[in-house]
């Protein structure tokens, strides 16, 4: 009896050192080398925060749909030709693909959950960096990347998927109330980008990305971020089947309008009773694995949006 017990204790030792070194692994790739540094910036500095802890801003960011939201947002951003362009000839992701996560990621850390100083001088970096995005597309249109027409479609693209990612796959249920919630705080965030009457319900976000339809395309540019996002990760092989995961419960998102553009066919059958609970399961993992270094909690932040 007792070496069973000691048995089952060993096992139990081993499954959470596992848990831990994959925690820490993927915890340094998002956040980057210096994560315990940039954590500690983000959480544990005092101060005013724009979002409390109730806002259900707090509750989706912190939850692992992200990954899946983010996922999908990168696809669908890819359709705008001029947003498109932007990122084809000034951004670094093929070769800098986890410095790109890792931006991506302290950019929704530091508004999300860190003190309002810290926000702002993230909101800055971002306002100084795109003066420099400007140029002319493949179609001869000139882009910039501080034009609050693109900056509206960067914007509803991402609430919009990080909200289905988790209506679909997160932790918590929504309200109603919430959903609209969560439409309202990433709008405080939009205009400080300088997106112009972002939507402050879901209702509207809805209707802001239909307003966009017309405008969207299939480029070269676009099919070739798309091959890279869902077939050429950066990453080892054994890593790659909890990424084609992740791809997979991300097409069980996309809406049925994109697949033509995105060359992804629709197969509701299979995405609904495959590549769903696939997405479910990835999801849960991330949780498991995460949940002892999960720094997303805060009990006296100050509401400020």
């Amino acid at each position: 009896m007792a070496v069973d017990i000691a048995k089952s204790l060993n096992i139990e030792a081993r499954i959470n050192e596992l848990r831990d070194s994959l925690g820490e692994a993927l915890r340094s790739r998002v956040v980057g080398p210096d994560a315990d540094t940039r954590v500690q910036q983000i959480m544990e500095v005092d101060g005013p925060r724009w979002f409390s802890d109730d806002r259900p801003i707090r509750i989706v960011h912190a939850d692992a749909s992200m990954f899946i939201g983010g996922l999908r947002a990168l696809l669908l951003q890819t359709l705008h030709p001029l947003a498109m362009a932007g990122v084809a000839q000034h951004s670094d992701y093929k070769n800098d693909p986890w410095g790109r996560l890792q931006r991506t990621a302290d950019f929704l850390a530091s508004t999300t959950f860190g003190p309002a100083d810290e926000a702002q001088r993230i909101i800055d970096r971002i306002l100084h960096v795109h003066g420099f995005v400007v140029g002319t597309a493949s179609d001869g249109r000139p882009y910039s990347a501080n034009d609050p027409h693109l900056l509206r479609w960067v914007h509803v693209v991402e609430v919009d998927s990080f909200l289905t990612a988790h209506t679909h796959f997160g932790e918590h249920t929504l309200t109603q109330e919430q959903r609209d919630g969560y439409v309202e705080d990433m709008s405080y965030i939009a205009a400080k980008l300088g997106v112009t009457a972002p939507p402050k319900t879901e209702r509207a976000l809805r209707d802001q990305m239909k307003s966009f339809k017309s405008e969207l395309q299939s480029t070269a540019e676009s099919r070739d971020a798309i091959k890279y996002l869902m077939f050429n990760p950066p990453l080892p092989f054994p890593a790659r089947a909890a990424y084609y995961s992740l791809v997979a419960a991300t097409v069980a998102t996309l809406p049925a309008w994109s697949r033509d553009l995105l060359r992804i066919p629709f197969l509701p059958v299979s995405e609904r009773f495959a590549l769903r609970p696939l997405g479910g399961l990835f999801t849960r993992g991330l949780r498991w694995i995460t949940a002892p270094t999960s720094p997303y909690q805060r009990n006296d932040a100050t509401d400020l949006a």
